[in-house]
């Protein structure tokens, strides 16, 4: 089974770097590079290490299941419009969506919602089933999405669950 779950809690080695004031008490220290005649060994033994496949500096890509998660997430929660999605979505999906977003569903008050958790599971090739756990204060709810990889090889969405009410379906499906 290929399930995997991501949007692993960060650890104290991928917070940025941190800005020190030397104007204020306490705050004097400074970057410096590596000290003349020092061994390079020295600096590299406290540099992160680096991802394989990325060069030093440049951040990761990230997943298309986390992308699609925040977009629909936005769409759902009525901060963004539905039409923003309308190029990443194939077949009924958009229609779903559509369906879904005009019930708000994710609208809260006070607290806005955000992704705890994602995780997904490769059926085949080009194909990603994906699912997020959504809290907003003390609610928690789930999100199931289908990804698709097209010809051009972008993902596309091609359905969207929530629970609750689903879309019907058409009578000639």
């Amino acid at each position: 089974m290929n399930k995997v779950m991501t949007r692993a809690k960060r650890t104290s080695g991928t917070r940025p770097p941190v800005r020190h004031d030397t104007r204020r008490p306490g705050g004097g220290t400074t970057r410096r590079g590596p000290e003349r005649g020092a061994p390079s060994t020295a600096r590299a033994a406290t540099a992160p290490p680096v991802a394989a496949g990325h060069p030093a500096g440049a951040a990761p890509q990230p997943r298309p299941t986390d992308l699609f998660a925040d977009r629909l997430l936005a769409v759902l929660s009525g901060q963004r419009p539905v039409h923003c999605m309308l190029r990443h979505t194939a077949g009924r999906a958009y229609d779903e969506l559509a369906w879904l977003a005009e019930r708000g569903p994710l609208r809260t008050r006070g607290t806005r919602p955000v992704i705890r958790d994602i995780g997904y599971y490769v059926p085949r090739p080009g194909a990603v089933e994906a699912f997020a756990r959504i809290g907003a204060g003390d609610q928690l709810r789930a999100m199931a999405f289908r990804l698709e990889q097209g010809a051009d090889l972008r993902w596309r969405c091609t359905a969207v669950e929530l629970g609750g009410a689903r879309m019907p379906r058409p009578a000639d499906d």
